[in-house]
């Protein structure tokens, strides 16, 4: 059973969503269709590469992924010295990890791969289909580059390999001497808040370092990471490493649905800053703390 999955930013209120699958059920046999999100933020194409990458390894080898966000391409407006088209955005296709990745050149590839290599990355530029055919593109060109990949049709076939393609502006953290300054990049149906600081951003510093994480008002600050939402007390704050590895701050059994969560209560929007300061052994903290 051929497994593609699908990702983007119009809602489910309308008749996108299934006009899709039915096109996909059409052309694709047996295929088993799979929602990752249809609620990205539109156009916001580095939420769909988090929400993407945060789940792509449960998948198996020879998954299609189909981006569905700012999946409009843009022709070309201007030449750079190479005589090549600096402005042009068509479709792609990611290879990684033994998964297809088809999306638009909108700069999801690079914020998706981080510091991670493609396998390779193709360009579908097929630029004789009409106009019109290009206004609704994970129907009528997403899904016959996904069908001719499920047929096992060599990409060369019908793309270009290159080895260029836009990077989406992604923060960050900045670290320097026994300080990490990371940011809120994504708030869950829950209202718990996760950074863009990973469990490796720590070790840097020591297994045993003692640290603060410090956001908002000092007196939110956590001292510690648990390994569960529970080892606190239920409507406590607590800190986490979650399961992409990512430091991530909740309130245990908060739910923005039920007595609230943690971007909720503690008044945290995207983009605001999230600190963790380490006090090493002889720092001023430290032995202050003796005293």
């Amino acid at each position: 059973m051929q497994i593609i999955t699908l990702i983007t930013d119009v809602g489910l209120k309308d008749f996108y969503v299934a006009a899709v699958k039915g096109t996909l059920l059409k052309k694709v046999p047996n295929v088993h269709i799979i929602d990752v999100s249809h609620d990205i933020k539109p156009f916001d194409v580095a939420e769909a590469a988090y929400q993407l990458r945060s789940c792509f390894d449960a998948f198996p080898e020879g998954t299609v992924h189909l981006v569905g966000v700012d999946s409009e391409p843009v022709h070309a407006t201007s030449l750079d010295s190479n005589f090549e088209f600096i402005n042009k955005s068509l479709p792609m296709v990611l290879l990684f990890k033994n998964q297809y990745v088809v999306v638009n050149d909108n700069g999801f590839i690079g914020s998706f791969l981080r510091e991670d290599e493609a396998d390779a990355v193709y360009r579908y530029d097929k630029l004789d289909i009409p106009t019109e055919h290009w206004t609704f593109m994970m129907k009528t060109c997403f899904v016959e580059i996904a069908e001719r990949i499920v047929k096992r049709e060599a990409l060369t076939g019908f793309c270009t390999e290159t080895s260029r393609y836009k990077n989406a502006f992604m923060q960050n953290p900045t670290i320097e001497y026994n300080l990490i300054q990371g940011n809120v990049i994504h708030i869950d149906t829950y209202g718990n808040i996760i950074t863009n600081i990973f469990r490796s951003d720590f070790e840097r510093f020591g297994k045993d370092t003692p640290f603060k994480i410090s956001y908002q008002k000092k007196a939110y600050d956590i001292d510690v990471i648990s390994s569960a939402y529970s080892e606190v007390p239920v409507g406590e704050r607590v800190a986490i490493f979650n399961q992409n590895n990512r430091l991530e701050i909740a309130i245990n059994r908060g739910a923005n649905k039920g007595n609230g969560g943690a971007d909720q209560l503690f008044g945290v929007r995207l983009g605001e800053v999230v600190r963790v300061t380490f006090y090493p052994k002889g720092s001023v903290d430290t032995l202050t703390s003796l005293l």
